[in-house]
């Protein structure tokens, strides 16, 4: 049963989780003053908050998700992912692509796709910043609990994850591997393209 974009908001990613688990975990790391942000799969914008309205975008593939978020954040640039998979921005028009939770929903032949579109809109000196769900060996009770309770089909380990972008010509480097709220591990990665693919 998928939940209404109200209940999303509310159970799954309220803005104290984003206050919590990204604000100071970004901005310990990044500079993101007068940098364009594209937060791709960004639901009901809980993360939206964390930018300037004129310096980021939010795509979803769900359109009520989308139609939430502009409500929530009415200053903010929201839009639905085309059927086609292609952004709705501009070549060279982003600083970073942020990507938090939304990989272990996409198959990895889809994701080659967007990372060819990902390319397409970074600036020449821009980068992906991703944070998944994590499997990890001796974690066996976090690695249960996301195989059973979480509705991503993909949740991988350290290198499957890391392997998708390096046969896509990026380069990675791994921020940081945590545990978030007990039951889940989690990585932080950052990736970047180095030639066309």
């Amino acid at each position: 049963m998928e939940l209404s974009p109200k209940l999303y908001h509310y159970f799954v990613r309220p803005q104290w989780f984003s206050n919590i688990f990204y604000d100071k975990m970004f901005h310990d790391l990044i500079d993101f003053r007068g940098k364009t942000v594209l937060d791709f799969g960004c639901g009901v914008g809980s993360s939206s908050f964390l930018f300037e309205p004129s310096a980021y975008h939010g795509v979803d593939c769900d359109g009520n998700r989308i139609e939430y978020a502009k409500k929530l954040y009415p200053e903010h640039n929201f839009m639905v992912i085309k059927a086609d998979g292609r952004l709705p921005l501009s070549r060279n028009s982003v600083d970073y692509v942020m990507i938090l939770s939304v990989l272990h929903h996409i198959s990895t032949e889809l994701f080659f796709d967007y990372l060819k579109e990902f390319q397409r809109v970074l600036k020449l000196d821009g980068s992906l910043i991703i944070v998944e769900p994590c499997f990890y060996e001796k974690a066996s009770l976090p690695n249960w609990c996301m195989s059973n309770f979480d509705k991503g089909r993909y949740i991988r380990n350290e290198d499957e994850y890391l392997d998708i972008f390096r046969k896509a010509n990026y380069k990675t480097k791994v921020i940081k591997r945590y545990n978030q709220l007990l039951f889940y591990n989690k990585i932080m990665f950052f990736a970047s393209p180095i030639c066309e693919i």
